[in-house]
């Protein structure tokens, strides 16, 4: 008796809703190239594909509880979660541009419109950042290097550097924000 792809598959998907870690690796190594293509048409960016897929698989095993096999197949499912976290990375990423382009529209304004109290604030919030989040945002903002150059210099993967920027401008606008009300009032 020989088994069909779709019998040997609904048993791995039976045994990865009893929470077999094998079941996950061997269904992560059956659609994680699917996965990582749909991401990285939708994103452009191989970095950030690996990401999602990543995150696709972590969010299946976390919530397999939540898959019904008789109302979608397994590869379904997974694209529905794909889905979501592509669009969550498109946010991400449009976030932290924006975050991005204000910091930087700040950073660069002329001396008469972005007085010497808010470049001391800035310095003195970048200054409080810790050390390897600090050194990133110098190399982003002040040698004007690309996440894969930051990532290169400093040996760690390019979604870390991404995460240390884009934590970093969020203390730095909320700093910023917290000064322009004072002034305000």
């Amino acid at each position: 008796m020989t088994v069909s792809p779709d019998d040997d598959l609904s048993a791995l998907v039976e045994d990865f809703l009893a929470g077999d870690e094998v079941a996950l690796e061997k269904i992560y190594k059956r659609f994680s190239a699917l996965v990582f293509t749909v991401a990285l048409r939708s994103l452009g960016d191989a970095t950030e594909a690996e990401d999602v897929v990543q995150k696709v698989f972590v969010a299946a095993w976390t919530g397999r509880h939540t898959y019904k096999p008789e109302r979608a197949s397994l590869s379904a499912w997974l694209m529905g979660i794909t889905r979501n976290k592509v669009a969550d990375t498109h946010q991400a990423r449009t976030k932290q541009r924006r975050i991005q382009s204000e910091v930087t529209a700040s950073l660069s304004s002329p001396p008469d419109t972005f007085d010497i109290a808010e470049r001391l604030i800035i310095a003195d919030e970048i200054a409080r950042l810790d050390a390897v989040p600090q050194k990133v945002l110098r190399m982003a903002f002040f040698e004007d290097l690309t996440h894969a150059q930051i990532a290169e210099r400093m040996q760690m993967p390019p979604g870390t550097v991404k995460s240390h920027i884009r934590r970093s401008l969020i203390k730095l606008r909320r700093r910023l924000e917290v000064s322009a009300r004072a002034r305000e009032s």
